[in-house]
């Protein structure tokens, strides 16, 4: 079981403060947690082929999923009709309001 020292440094590293009643539930919570991975640490599958993979296109090379980079022409009178329409404009820019800082 984790003892009380550990859990202290653990919620002082997660920079949580933590009550004495608190810290016997985390302990009895991380035990368990823990207890669940020596469990699954135990299973074999040394035969069980991988079933997904996040990156798995990535992993065979297949790149066709990506879109062509492409170059494509906008229709100028309507890019000017926007402009026109605008409150706030540089040039051939539409300006807007600053969303990060």
């Amino acid at each position: 079981m984790i003892n009380k020292e550990e859990i202290k440094h653990i919620a002082k590293l997660s920079r949580i403060e933590i009550n004495t009643k608190q810290e016997e539930k985390f302990s009895k919570d991380l035990d368990e947690i823990l207890n669940y991975f020596n469990l699954l640490e135990k299973v074999n599958v040394s035969k069980i082929e991988p079933s997904f993979h996040p990156n798995e296109k990535f992993l065979k090379k297949e790149l066709s999923f990506l879109r062509k980079d492409e170059s494509f022409s906008f229709d100028e009178k309507l890019i000017e009709k926007i402009i026109k329409m605008t409150i706030e404009k540089k040039d051939r820019y539409v300006k807007v309001k600053t969303i990060l800082k």
